[in-house]
């Protein structure tokens, strides 16, 4: 569907690597594949259109230099994917993105440019109003992107046909009826476009590489998108909700899709084999979950013998009887739980429904088999008072965990 041998599309992963750490970003900070990106290219790619990705993390490119890289490549379309690493990092990364849009369009006024993530389908019309960008997307990002592209082809472009954007016309801001979700994620978008990426600049976190672990090279994906709970500061479902409204899901449920174990497996073959890859982030947002999906992945992993070093997201009431042991001769050396808050009161009153025993029950068990734990703690939810961020200090040390971050 390429015209005239033209590029139809860049995607571009933000990055401020080098400002946000500083000095600790050259070695100490951890380097993570665009999992958006990827997917969103692979997607493309099987509607017959050509795409690049410009991972300006991984190269460290200035707003600038990123801008410049576009336009050599020529492009009928920019899109810079505005995803973090985790669901709240989204926003993290829009004043980059914003700088990028700036310096594009500095360059080229006419240059076609849209903004997908988690931030801009939870912010569409002040994300328009805010940032150089011609287009927002509503929501996930895929069938807009592939709707987009069939618009710019068009010599006489129509944008309202296009799903799940909102954009300037006339002179006013105007969405578009949204985009469906991606249904059946083994066939649309079976894999990372890992050939599309520089594989050689990826390294795990410190911590993820206890001991004398090499920290190169490292690869993340999904094998779930969404979250089932509904912890009510949490923004994981942002980008999905006018999809699930699109396909008839009810406003009081969170969409939950998978990939197959046999698409999961495939994946893992293709980074041991191919790219030589022991260090495994599962990114979904909340993994120990299905037993089904869990054993059936850690199934296929013992059974080929693979000595990995795998971590991902955990709840202390969902890692039932019998999973632990799989996970952990599959590889999973990291367990990361959100405690968030020790008071029972703050923590219902953001519906994080699980009360404290089952919080040190949950994480001996992951100790005893040899699991290690990060722990997510929240300070100020609404119903914090000092005294309850105090205890939540406390619990912090009581349950020493191996690692924990307090947000």
């Amino acid at each position: 569907m390429s015209h005239n041998g033209q590029l139809d599309l860049v995607l571009v992963h933000p990055g401020t690597r080098m400002q946000v750490y500083q000095s600790l970003g050259s070695k100490l900070a951890a380097i993570e594949p665009p999992v958006w990106a990827s997917l969103l290219a692979t997607f493309v790619r099987k509607h017959g259109f050509s795409v690049q990705i410009v991972d300006a993390e991984a190269e460290n490119l200035t707003p600038e230099e990123t801008a410049m890289r576009i336009e050599e490549m020529e492009p009928r379309l920019a899109v810079i994917v505005v995803y973090g690493h985790q669901p709240s990092a989204s926003t993290q990364n829009m004043t980059v993105s914003g700088l990028i849009c700036d310096a594009l369009k500095e360059l080229n006024p006419n240059r076609k440019l849209a903004l997908v993530g988690g931030h801009v389908a939870a912010l569409p019309e002040r994300t328009l109003r805010e940032e150089a960008a011609d287009f927002v997307c509503t929501g996930e990002g895929p069938y807009t992107v592939v709707d987009l592209l069939q618009a710019t082809n068009s010599t006489s472009p129509d944008y309202s046909k296009v799903r799940g954007i909102c954009y300037w016309k006339d002179g006013v801001a105007t969405s578009t009826p949204a985009a469906p979700l991606v249904k059946n994620l083994d066939d649309e978008i079976p894999e990372l476009a890992w050939d599309l990426l520089p594989m050689d600049k990826y390294r795990a976190h410190n911590w993820h590489c206890f001991g004398d672990l090499k920290r190169e090279p490292y690869a993340s994906f999904y094998t779930t998108f969404g979250c089932p709970f509904h912890c009510s500061f949490c923004c994981i479902q942002a980008p999905f909700k006018t999809g699930e409204k699109e396909a008839g899901w009810k406003e009081s449920v969170n969409s939950y899709r998978f990939w197959s174990a046999q698409a999961v497996i495939a994946q893992i073959d293709k980074l041991v084999n191919q790219y030589g890859i022991r260090n495994i982030k599962i990114a979904d947002e909340m993994f120990v979950l299905n037993s089904r999906h869990i054993l059936g992945i850690c199934d296929a992993i013992i059974e080929r013998g693979y000595n990995l070093n795998i971590w991902a997201y955990a709840r202390v009431d969902t890692v039932k009887d019998g999973m632990l042991e799989k996970l952990k001769r599959a590889g999973f050396n990291w367990l990361a739980f959100g405690i968030e808050a020790a008071s029972d009161r703050v923590r219902d009153d953001v519906d994080k429904g699980f009360d404290q025993e089952e919080i040190f029950r949950t994480l001996e068990k992951v100790s005893a088999t040899d699991v290690n734990v990060i722990a997510n703690y929240i300070f100020g939810l609404p119903e914090d008072d000092l005294e309850s961020m105090q205890s939540t200090l406390d619990l912090a040390l009581e349950l020493n965990c191996e690692f924990a971050n307090f947000y």
